[in-house]
Order: C-alpha cells, then sequence, then structure tokens
C-alpha cells in the first residue's frame, strides 16, 4: 500500500530546492526516492520508509551538500511523524566510528555520538536496528555509483547486513554481486 503522504513529502523535499543537485550519479532527490523504494522493496515500516525518504536533511557526517537548518526539525516531525523523523536525525547526527563501536554491543541501550550536539544519545534496541536498516539500505543503494566504490567500510556493512538478519545478508549480497570483477 503506497504511503498516503508520499506526494506532500516529496513536494516537501522539492520545495526545499533539492531536485537538481547532484548526488553519486544522480540527483539527490532521484537517491532520496530510491532509498525510499528500497526500504519499502525489503518490507521496512511506514516509519523506516519513511527516514529514508528524509535520511540526510540536516547533513551527515560524509553529505553536506544539503543541510536543512536544525530549527526546522518541527516541520519535518510534523510532516512524516515523530519517530520517522527522530531516525532521520539520528542518521544525519551519527558520528560514524560510536555508531560501528554501538554495534559492537549485545543489549541496549546503543549509545553513540550526535556530532551535531556533541551529546552522547543512548537509542533503544528498535530504533538502533531500524537505523541500522536506514544506514545499510541507503549505502547499498548507492555503493555501484559511489566514488568510493566497493570496499568502502565494506566489513562494517557486512555485520549489520548480519545484525538485521537473512534479507539484508541477501540484499547485501545482491548488490555486492554486482561488483566489477579486478581481474583482466
Amino acid at each position: 500500500m503506497p504511503d498516503p503522504i508520499y506526494k506532500q513529502m516529496t513536494a516537501f523535499l522539492v520545495s526545499e530546492g533539492i531536485g537538481d543537485l547532484s548526488h553519486t550519479g544522480k540527483t539527490y532527490m532521484g537517491h532520496l526516492l530510491a532509498v525510499h523504494r528500497f526500504l519499502e522493496e525489503q518490507g521496512c515500516c511506514l516509519d523506516v520508509c519513511r527516514a529514508g525518504l528524509f535520511h540526510s536533511i540536516y547533513g551527515t557526517e560524509e553529505f553536506q551538500r544539503f543541510q536543512l537548518p536544525l530549527e526546522r526539525r518541527g516541520d519535518v516531525r510534523a510532516l512524516i511523524g515523530e519517530r520517522a523523523e527522530r531516525i532521520a536525525y539520528l542518521n544525519c547526527a551519527m558520528d560514524r566510528a560510536s555508531f560501528d563501536i554501538a554495534l559492537s554491543r549485545n543489549e541496549p541501550p546503543y549509545p553513540m555520538r550526535d556530532r551535531l550536539t556533541g551529546s552522547e544519545v543512548l537509542i533503544d534496541r528498535e530504533d538502533f536496528d531500524d537505523l541500522c536498516r536506514l544506514h545499510l539500505y541507503d549505502w547499498l543503494e548507492q555503493v555501484p555509483r559511489s566514488r568510493r566504490g566497493y570496499s568502502y567500510r565494506r566489513a562494517g556493512y557486512r555485520s549489520i547486513a548480519e545484525r538485521l538478519g537473512a534479507d539484508a545478508v541477501a540484499a547485501y549480497d545482491r548488490v555486492f554481486a554486482t561488483e566489477p570483477s579486478t581481474t583482466a
């Protein structure tokens, strides 16, 4: 079933001027739409799919070409819902080194440094697993086009897929099956 606010969400993004920005060999909007679609295809819940469409709305550690001011979090929250906005924010605020350390924990809470505020955020299991889904599928959507290519954080992304289970591992394996051969 299509998201009943899909058109409102995409209209909001376009109204913020992201339509023509480039991102890993396509437009930023194209990437956001593709991440949203990937999450839907993987059977993710509505909150995670919506977070996928807004996964870098405030900029990320790696993507700084567009950053909606944090003062606008209320606008995003009113549009996509509190939980979806929180997951999108966590993806934007993620300090990847602290995220990687949190991945090694077996039990919640999962501590992560918020790179935007400098504070530590304690994340419960459900939100952390959904953050992992968002982070993994965002990368898998763009890896074949990325200038960083197939080797960037490969072991880390594999461990995220394994944490999430068979469907995530299958998605990871499908993407990496397209890896160009390094032999002649």
